[in-house]
């Protein structure tokens, strides 16, 4: 099957191109917004890494991030404070944002500002949810569940093209394994990209330990350049990671933000091995086996 290629942006900001055979993408930047000078801080930092590395890429933060375990956490700035915020990344520094919602009605508002709408991973079955991000025109960036098989995802991809999207990208960000556990399985990135679409990876996500400290989430971020490497080389076309200059001291994720002094070491990884896969693929062809049923 032939994939769809996406793009990422509109207005002024660089367009981001995701699919087949195309350098790879990365999509980061804090878990929340915290404040307008931290995300300015963080999108300069971020920027300058991926020029450096000549790696496309697209700041994420959430305004509001309505799925956490303490009614005491914090849940973000903001819808109208958090787009504005987003906006001024946009314009100061011609880079494509994304940003998830949580509720139907807030899609219209994230779909003016943001280049892509993302959808929570929990929220990947919600038809009002899909209906709604597919309306705003925007790409797609859909969050398997926890809960979900890779090839159930089809089941969302048609919620989305029955309200007429068809720029979609899918992601895993691990199933849940026993309690408080996350396992990704490769497998995973070839069969959502059956439905025809572009896959990519969270390697923050993938390493938390749901909850497992009372109210708060822990995580095994050593290991994200082990699944990054793995996930590169299964064929994803993104590679999402959320970032921060002082993870301690984050107001979301604390436990699975990758601290940015990594960033630069782990996304030259990722390119290498992705190049690597490319010229593979030029010599040898296609990763198909064809099994007789």
């Amino acid at each position: 099957m032939q994939l769809k290629t996406i793009e990422v942006g509109y207005g002024d900001v660089t367009k981001v191109h995701i699919g087949p055979r195309l350098p790879l993408v990365f999509i980061g930047g804090p878990c929340a917004i915290e404040s307008r000078d931290h995300a300015l801080k963080m999108a300069d930092m971020i920027g300058k890494i991926c020029r450096e590395l000549d790696v496309p890429w697209i700041y994420k933060s959430c305004y509001d991030k309505d799925c956490r375990s303490s009614p005491d956490s914090f849940h973000g700035l903001g819808m109208e404070e958090g787009l504005q915020i987003l906006a001024d990344v946009r314009a100061e520094f011609g880079v494509p944002v994304v940003s998830d919602f949580s509720d139907a009605s807030w899609a219209a508002a994230t779909g003016e500002v943001c280049d892509m709408v993302q959808i929570p991973a929990y929220l990947c079955r919600q038809t009002s949810i899909l209906r709604a991000a597919a309306l705003t025109g925007r790409p797609v960036h859909v969050k398997k569940g926890q809960f979900m098989s890779p090839w159930n995802m089809k089941n969302s991809v048609r919620k989305l093209e029955a309200s007429g999207c068809q720029q979609i990208l899918l992601a895993d960000r691990g199933t849940f394994m026993g309690y408080n556990m996350l396992v990704n399985d490769m497998t995973s990135f070839p069969i959502m990209a059956r439905t025809g679409y572009p896959v990519s990876f969270d390697a923050t996500h993938s390493i938390q330990m749901p909850t497992s400290m009372g109210n708060v989430s822990g995580g095994q971020r050593e290991y994200i350049p082990y699944l990054v490497r793995a996930a590169v080389a299964c064929g994803v076309h993104a590679l999402f990671m959320e970032t921060h200059d002082d993870p301690p001291n984050a107001l979301s994720d604390a436990n699975t933000v990758l601290d940015i002094k990594y960033l630069a070491n782990v996304l030259s990884q990722a390119k290498l091995v992705h190049e690597t896969r490319l010229a593979i693929l030029e010599k040898f062809g296609e990763d198909q086996i064809h099994v007789e049923n």
